[in-house]
């Protein structure tokens, strides 16, 4: 199975885009149907840009206590001692593939994480044969293009009111969220963050306050660092920062 796994991957990375999105979607559909998943309005929506703007973008979110759950028992079986399962073993090689270690590991655990990959490209008959393989050109082609896309939104007709349907897009890059009140203090930023948040149908748990608070947004957490975006007239608010970037 082994000799075989190569060349269906290679197969499948070439796949047309108008076969990848009936398969996304049959995938998606599926989960939703067990409910595992739903689509919400990406958080790109309530950028300053986009949220001023009119442009919709749409995501996917995982049911928060399922996804709990794998990542917990993914993270546990990387990083700890003992033998990874196939399943673990699989999932990092996807989690490198989709440019999302990020989102289950930090900066730090990034190293430890590199070291497991090598040893078990020497050990494990699987990773040795799925670690060497790379399919991502098409994807980093297409983020390539969608970083492009918040640039040039606004400058443009036909970018109010388009729907995509991306499961990820732009984790590095942060958000901003404007606040209603010049140099508003702490609760009063807070309060029209949570009201942006809340109101583009996203899941907000305030983790701890402050000049700093810490968000977690559906399954992710987030860092609100005050920021001040300045053109003809100085705009106050947050930055929404990946916490594995702070």
């Amino acid at each position: 199975m082994n000799q075989e796994l190569p060349w269906w991957l290679h197969k499948v990375s070439r796949l047309s885009a108008g076969k990848l999105v009936r398969f996304e979607r049959s995938m998606a559909a599926s989960l939703e149907k067990r409910g595992l998943l739903e689509e919400i309005p990406h958080l790109l929506g309530c950028d300053l840009y986009f949220h001023s703007a009119g442009v919709s973008i749409n995501e996917y979110r995982s049911h928060v206590e399922e996804y709990a759950r794998i990542t917990e028992f993914l993270r546990a079986d990387v990083l700890e001692d003992g033998t990874m399962t196939d399943q673990s073993v699989c999932m990092l090689w996807l989690l490198r593939e989709s440019g999302c270690m990020h989102d289950l590991f930090s900066r730090n655990e990034l190293d430890q994480v590199t070291r497991k990959m090598v040893s078990l490209m020497q050990s494990r008959p699987l990773a040795k044969t799925l670690y060497p393989l790379r399919i991502r050109r098409g994807f980093e082609i297409a983020v390539k293009q969608l970083l492009q896309f918040k640039k040039r939104a606004v400058s443009t007709q036909a970018g109010s009111g388009v729907n995509f349907l991306f499961p990820i897009l732009e984790r590095s890059q942060a958000i901003f969220i404007d606040t209603e009140a010049m140099l508003p203090g702490p609760e009063a930023r807070l309060r029209d963050v949570l009201t942006r948040l809340e109101s583009k149908g996203h899941r907000v748990k305030v983790l701890s306050r402050g000049q700093v608070p810490n968000l977690k947004i559906d399954n992710l957490v987030y860092e609100a660092i005050p920021h001040a975006v300045y053109g003809r007239v100085p705009i106050h608010g947050v930055r929404l920062l990946p916490k594995h970037l702070a």
